[in-house]
């Protein structure tokens, strides 16, 4: 089969189209015809190698070849444990631990798995594992007159957690690059701010802050933070996460603040309840661009450099937009 495949850390030019053999499915697993995988926060740190928990798999070099984690497709074949699945149903799912999306088949444990809503394109499901867990968890305290601010709002888990905010009845206030402001304010949001010309931490006070990349002090988000306040990073740096779970720990308790790295749970029963919101016209899917598998290097790095609107989603055989 044909695959996109990585052998060291660095950019997406280190990528590279190989042939490569059809995995087997342990008999807990499901073998996936992959139609469409999208691209992640985490293929873009895994490909790096960077930050430093990216290479937990591979501490040298990359312990799985493959990247692409969320994806949707047909069951080719099912390990003998396996009984919610058989050959031919539509599938979609978060595939983080083994990866393998940028590839024409993958293996997935059946418990990643979901059957596609028939109402949604290969394309369209495969935005939503991971980025729908992380913008439902992530947003679960918004509520009505609820200040919130999403940094990090124009990406895919972003741009869902923009529209879950606005749904329960909060105030949002997103930031993102000034390429994204039109494209948030589009989604719902009240105030957009251009993280480059001003600093989101001396507006506010706010009463929950989702963080896509940490990357300020923990004081200066305490200061953001209106009291009994919380702040949910998803990812950034180590030492940044690190300070958070240290430091903004005790900054908490003094200050009644809640300051912590957001635990997102995986699996169909943490994104499935945005697929039925989506297929119900509540909340919009929004696929800035759909790359072939040959140009997955150029996807990721128009990803990784910070220009999607929403999610960017890989089209593996030209099926991507077929329901």
């Amino acid at each position: 089969m044909r695959a996109v495949v990585y052998d060291e850390y660095g950019p997406p030019d280190r990528m590279r189209v190989e042939e490569i053999p059809v995995p087997a499915p342990r008999p807990d697993q499901v073998l996936v015809e992959v139609i469409a995988t999208s691209i992640n926060l985490s293929d873009w740190e895994s490909l790096r190698g960077s930050p430093f928990y990216a290479r937990f798999g591979g501490l040298r070099r990359p312990g799985r070849r493959v990247l692409g984690s969320d994806i949707a497709g047909r069951v080719e074949a099912v390990g003998s444990d396996v009984t919610r699945f058989r050959p031919g149903d539509e599938v979609y799912g978060d595939n983080l631990i083994h990866k393998g999306g940028f590839a024409q088949f993958a293996v997935a444990p059946e418990s990643a798995l979901a059957h596609k809503p028939p109402g949604l394109t290969f394309g369209e499901a495969s935005t939503l594992p991971q980025a729908a867990a992380i913008a439902l968890q992530g947003t679960a305290d918004a509520g009505p007159e609820r200040r919130v601010l999403i940094n990090g709002a124009g990406g895919g888990s972003g741009s869902f957690a923009i529209q879950l905010a606005k749904r329960a009845g909060a105030h949002v206030t997103a930031v993102d690059n000034a390429a994204k402001l039109g494209y948030m304010r589009s989604l719902g949001a009240d105030r957009v701010i251009d993280h480059r010309s001003e600093d989101f931490t001396r507006t506010g006070p706010y009463d929950l802050i989702l963080d896509m990349v940490a990357h300020r002090s923990v004081f200066a988000y305490r200061r953001a933070l209106g009291r009994g306040g919380r702040y949910l990073c998803v990812g950034g740096p180590v030492r940044k996460l690190l300070e958070i779970l240290t430091v903004g720990t005790v900054a908490a308790r003094v200050t009644g603040r809640r300051i912590g790295v957001l635990p997102v749970s995986l699996g169909p029963k943490y994104f499935q309840p945005l697929a039925e919101q989506c297929l119900a016209g509540e909340v919009d899917i929004h696929i800035d661009r759909t790359f072939p598998l040959d140009e997955v290097p150029r996807a990721l790095a128009f990803h990784g450099e910070g220009h999607a609107l929403g999610k960017v989603v890989i089209d593996v055989d030209g099926r991507a937009r077929q329901a």
